[in-house]
């Protein structure tokens, strides 16, 4: 599918992954909607890739609808990439027996909450917009979604659960909503990124020293992921046309361990 002359929504755009793949889609062609809470980098995004921001909190109906509509002022939306996630690390119990040091339930429904069900809410939105469009092509296609988990959703570490399950969810609903918007001619694939080098690992020596203990998981080549790469897959998965339902692994080979 050629995004050219069409809209892309991409949450979690206001940096790493996300960002990433705003500049690879806009450099496609495609008029890029970057939805994040975060209003000073998104904003900053949004005007390097010469198109627009929305404040939005993924799991809320009222502001992703209204993402959704701010994308079509703009031309047809044909893309959505679901790049917005956050991980928090706790294990499921303590060390002193006691309940009140168990993983807290309040923080593993906040993770499925935004990772999960922010990520089928965003779907179900922007393929409601989708399925109005005129087919692009003699296939009948109009329009096309990647989602994003992790490889933890099969590789969980220790300290994951809540994190792992949320992915997990993600890779396990790629074949039902792929096959309930085929009807339409809308395809939904999910890609599953490694270890990649973005912000969230921090800055300075410490930060670095960290990211050297990561590269004892990946095969090769012996790094951690570029932001470009992981966008490149996407941007795959969004254009060729008889990629549908898959969940690809981008991840050097890495198999995770344990911690």
């Amino acid at each position: 599918m050629d995004l050219h002359g069409g809209v892309a929504l991409v949450t979690g755009g206001a940096s790493g992954l996300g960002e990433a793949v705003a500049h690879r889609l806009a450099a496609s062609g495609a008029r890029v909607v970057v939805v994040d809470l975060n209003e000073e980098m998104g904003e900053q995004v949004a005007s390097a890739v010469g198109g627009r921001f929305v404040r939005a909190d993924v799991a809320s109906e009222v502001d992703v609808i209204a993402a959704v509509e701010v994308a079509r002022s703009e031309g047809p939306l044909r893309a959505l990439v679901t790049a917005a996630g956050i991980s928090v690390p706790m294990r499921t119990i303590g060390r002193d027996g006691t309940f009140a040091t168990a993983h807290a339930l309040s923080l593993y429904e906040r993770i499925l909450h935004v990772n999960l069900v922010g990520t089928f809410n965003c779907i179900r939105l922007a393929a409601t917009a989708m399925s109005t469009n005129d087919p692009v092509d003699e296939d009948g296609q109009r329009g096309a979604i990647v989602t994003v988990a992790s490889v933890a959703a099969l590789d969980g570490q220790i300290g994951q659960a809540a994190y792992s399950a949320s992915k997990g969810g993600i890779v396990g609903m790629t074949l039902p909503v792929a096959r309930d918007l085929a009807v339409v001619g809308i395809r939904l694939n999910c890609v599953a990124p490694g270890l990649f080098d973005t912000p969230i690992y921090g800055q300075g020596p410490e930060a670095e020293e960290f990211k050297g203990r990561l590269k004892r998981d990946v095969l090769f080549p012996k790094r951690l992921g570029r932001s470009p790469e992981l966008a490149s897959v996407i941007h795959e998965l969004l254009t060729n046309d008889y990629l549908n339902a898959e969940v690809v692994r981008a991840d050097a080979g890495a198999r995770l361990q344990p911690k």
